[in-house]
């Protein structure tokens, strides 16, 4: 797993070339297949590491194995990051059955680093379940609802009432919304309604899919074998109908223009037809895996952008 995931790390030729094969292989392999991809975000301080946590034990008790993609803030000064989730997720110590990998949002506004999308396609072949730990909250976070089957909005109890859950935008992306620490009693029962009442203001369904808002507490286990549940109904729900391929649908989509985008900008795509076009491109090439397909219109890109518009590129006259 290490040597994979470093390989995609790795920004030289021959390095790039071999971790492209390898991510194709392991999305043609596993075609078909569905390793549930959960994501856990929510305001710092809420106990998402420690939630997480719970969640790794519970699962570890069932003889599930589990993957964990772990995003942390970076410094606006020095560029680095603690990546701290290492000392509140303990359960995962010393076990071959669960692996952790940290990774830095560097200047992603979503919270989520450069080759997420590429880590999460290896941990998905070989583990059970993989979680996705994000940082921030709010817009930004439609990224991290981009790569996962179910995004998770872990709530402080005493946060805000409901026209700040609302202001913040976090009704309109979760499909799970638990209230952590409830073992602070009143407080947290309080934010469980306030978070209920949001919910009837915003709409209850999400894709056929009724919105829940739970309570759990990572100190005492308190509400974890419920969250579990709650986990395997809505993977469920998207894999009985076609929610599950509509949504990684979607994803590619995003990967791939949000991929040139972010390398060519506006213009880079305007060479080959612009947005709308490239967006047609990606949804005719069905469910081929995202990773060539980004590599070939990266390529295509950058043939065009070397050619003068009106006719083939003149050679400068030597002095």
């Amino acid at each position: 797993m290490a040597e994979a995931l470093n390989l995609l790390d790795d920004r030289r030729a021959e390095p790039r070339r071999r971790a492209l094969a390898l991510l194709e292989s392991l999305a043609e392999a596993r075609a078909g297949e569905a390793t549930p991809r959960v994501g856990l975000t929510g305001t710092p301080g809420a106990g998402k590491s420690t939630l997480l946590d719970g969640l790794v034990r519970a699962l570890r008790a069932r003889g599930q194995t589990v993957g964990i993609l772990a995003v942390d803030p970076s410094s606006q000064r020095s560029g680095g990051a603690l990546l701290g989730d290492r000392f509140r997720v303990r359960s995962g110590a010393g076990d071959p059955g669960v692996f952790l990998r940290s990774m830095a949002a560097r200047d992603h506004l979503g919270g989520l680093a450069d080759g997420a999308w590429a880590v999460l396609t290896v941990l998905s072949a070989v583990f059970d379940r993989v979680f996705v730990e994000t940082v921030g909250v709010g817009q930004s976070e439609s990224e991290a609802a981009n790569l996962v089957d179910t995004l998770v909005f872990v709530a402080q109890p005493g946060a805000g009432d409901v026209l700040q859950f609302m202001k913040a935008g976090v009704l309109e992306l979760p499909d799970l919304f638990v209230v952590n620490k409830a073992d602070l009693g009143a407080v947290a029962e309080r934010t469980v309604h306030e978070l209920s009442a949001g919910l009837g203001l915003a709409g209850t369904l999400r894709d056929g899919w009724p919105l829940r808002v739970l309570s759990a507490s990572a100190r005492d286990g308190t509400g974890i074998d419920a969250l579990l549940t709650a986990l395997d109904d809505h993977f469920r729900h998207l894999t009985s109908g076609s929610g599950l391929r509509a949504r990684r649908a979607r994803a590619c989509e995003t990967l791939v223009l949000d991929g040139l985008s972010g390398r060519y900008g506006s213009y880079g795509l305007s060479a080959l037809g612009g947005r709308a076009a490239l967006l047609e491109r990606v949804r005719q090439a069905g469910e081929r895996a995202p990773f060539g397909l980004l590599d070939e219109l990266a390529r295509e890109i950058e043939e065009a952008l070397r050619k003068p518009p009106d006719g083939p590129r003149r050679e400068p006259r030597k002095p």
